[in-house]
C-alpha cells in the first residue's frame, strides 16, 4: 500500500475529485478525514470506504471560513492524532462576463476557491510543525489558472492565485520539511461538467491530444495520490498539469 498509515484530510472530499481521491487513498492504507459543506454525502463517502475495507471519517466544512478549517484539522489530530497529507481540493464555479459583474457571486468564488486553500494551508502547516511531521500539502488548481476562458474571471483568478500560493507556501515550509504542491487538471468528469457535454465541447475535446472526452476523476486521484509519496519529494512548489497537453499545445481555447 502507497500510503500505508498516513492520515490525509481531503476538503471538497464529498464528490467529483475529492470522492475519487478519498477511496484512492483508503485503497492505498491512508485513514481518511471527508471534509465537506454536504455532510450527507460526505457521510456516504465514508461508508462506501468502510465497505471497502478502508477507514475515514466524515466532518462537515466550509472551506471559505478560517475557523471552521481550523476546527477540521484540530478534529482530525483529536481522532488519528496525526496528519501527514492535506489536499485543499474544495472548490466551485460559475459563469459571470465582466461587463454583467455580479459581486456575490466574484465574492463566493474566491472565498472557497483562494482564501479556502490558503486556509487550509496555513491550518494544515501549523499542525504538522506543531507534530513535527514533514508531511505534504497539495492544492487543486486548474488549468484556467494558465488559460483564460470567457465569463470566469474569478474562477481564473481564483486559480492563478492557488498556483502562486503554492509557490510561496513551499518557500515558507521548506525549512519545517512540509513539501506544498499543486495539480492542474483540465476538463474532468464530474457531474458539474457532464452538464456541459449537452452545450456542445467537441470543440474544447478537439485541444486534448490524447483522448476525446473528459478526463477521469481517478486519473486525477491517482497523480494526488503519487504526489502524496515520498517517491515524490522532489516536486515541490510545483504545480502538475494533468490536462492530457491541453495548455502545453494551445495558446488559448474557445
Amino acid at each position: 500500500m502507497l500510503l500505508k498509515d498516513k492520515i490525509a484530510v481531503i476538503t471538497g472530499g464529498a464528490s467529483g475529485i475529492g470522492k475519487a481521491t478519498a477511496l484512492k487513498y483508503a485503497k492505498e492504507g491512508a485513514k481518511v478525514v471527508v471534509a465537506d459543506f454536504n455532510e450527507v454525502a460526505a457521510t456516504e463517502t465514508v461508508d462506501q470506504i468502510k465497505g471497502l475495507g478502508g477507514e475515514a471519517v466524515a466532518f462537515k466544512v466550509d472551506a471559505s471560513k478560517y475557523a471552521e478549517v481550523e476546527s477540521l484539522l484540530d478534529f482530525t489530530v483529536q481522532t488519528y492524532g496525526m496528519i501527514n497529507v492535506m489536499f485543499n481540493n474544495a472548490g466551485i464555479g460559475a459563469t459571470n462576463l465582466i461587463n454583467e459583474f455580479d459581486e456575490e457571486i466574484y465574492q463566493k468564488i474566491i472565498a472557497v476557491n483562494q482564501h479556502g486553500v490558503a486556509y487550509g494551508i496555513a491550518c494544515a502547516s501549523k499542525k504538522m510543525i506543531e507534530l513535527g511531521v514533514k508531511g505534504v500539502i497539495i492544492n487543486n488548481a486548474s488549468v484556467y489558472g494558465y488559460l483564460a476562458n470567457k465569463g470566469a474571471i474569478a474562477y481564473n483568478a481564483s486559480k492563478g492565485a492557488v498556483i502562486m500560493m503554492t509557490k510561496t507556501s513551499a518557500l515558507d515550509l521548506a525549512p519545517h520539511g512540509i513539501r506544498v504542491v499543486g495539480v492542474a487538471p483540465g476538463f474532468v468528469r464530474t457531474p458539474i461538467t457532464d452538464a456541459l457535454k449537452e452545450k456542445g465541447m467537441e470543440k474544447q475535446f478537439s485541444h486534448y491530444q490524447m483522448r476525446k472526452e473528459f478526463i477521469e476523476t481517478a486519473d486525477i486521484a491517482g497523480m494526488v495520490c503519487l504526489l502524496a509519496m515520498e517517491e515524490a519529494n522532489v516536486v515541490n512548489g510545483s504545480t502538475v498539469m494533468l490536462d492530457d497537453g491541453l495548455a502545453s499545445f494551445k495558446a488559448h481555447t474557445d
